[in-house]
């Protein structure tokens, strides 16, 4: 979203964030929606103002079982909002479908949990269990449930203006205008790119607090016994290699 227009579908597949041209300029996944965000910009640029706007996060292939679910602050959700929070202007942060949850029944808010279809030598979970939706955004108790982690921004417009707004100058106790400097007028796309940083930081740290050793080989057999101890538990339905 970029000063209020928004793309108009709710939820944004994997595929569709790998898909977007290289050359977006917002990284939109909407190409005619995108059109109109250059312009909402352009216009804000015209008139001396700025604009806010949101992105989402995306992270694929996360081992079930990031973060905590008995202490508050080892709560993975809580520790990547405070990192979001922490990048300037960023004045919300969502998990999943985020803030639309609160105005939901719980039937159309919890992922179902189903069995999973016919498993193949292409499929290698270690549960034999899935949820058809994703409106947990992968986090379910503070740990990920092994579906795609999805974490939202909510940017506020800068408040440097090029036409400033009133303020009062300290010494003489008058009204006076705001400095005038320079202002970017949408920092959005620019934003969602810190954002990944962090996101990346974060489960990078939980990764190690689960799975950590002195090297990268000890790491792996961390990995590959974890995976293998799932698959113990639900004898011939997962596949008895680790990969």
């Amino acid at each position: 979203a970029i000063g209020g227009i928004k793309i108009s579908f709710e939820t944004i597949s994997f595929e569709d964030v790998r898909n977007i041209p290289a050359d977006a300029p917002l990284r939109c996944v909407d190409r005619d929606i995108e059109q109109v965000m250059v312009k909402c910009i352009d216009s804000a640029r015209a008139a001396g103002d700025t604009v806010g706007g949101a992105f989402e996060v995306i992270l694929r292939g996360l081992p079930i079982g990031l973060g905590n679910y008995a202490q508050w602050d080892r709560k993975l959700d809580g520790r990547l909002a405070q990192a979001v929070m922490s990048i300037p202007a960023i004045k919300a942060v969502g998990i999943g479908i985020g803030s639309a949850a609160s105005g939901l029944p719980g039937s159309q808010v919890h992922d179902e949990i189903v069995l999973r279809p016919t498993r193949d030598e292409t499929d290698d979970s270690p549960i034999p269990v899935a949820r058809p939706t994703n409106n947990a955004g992968g986090l379910e108790g503070g740990i990920t449930n092994g579906e795609d982690l999805r974490v939202s921004g909510y940017m506020k417009p800068i408040s440097t203006l090029m036409k400033p707004l009133r303020s009062v100058d300290l010494q003489t106790m008058t009204e006076a205008p705001a400095t005038v400097e320079r202002s970017d007028v949408c920092a959005v796309p620019a934003a969602a790119v810190v954002a990944e940083a962090m996101v990346s930081l974060i489960v990078a740290d939980a990764f190690l607090e689960k799975f950590g050793g002195d090297s990268v080989g000890e790491i792996s057999r961390h990995v590959i016994a974890s995976k293998e101890l799932r698959q113990s538990r639900f004898p011939g339905t997962a596949k008895t290699e680790a990969t």
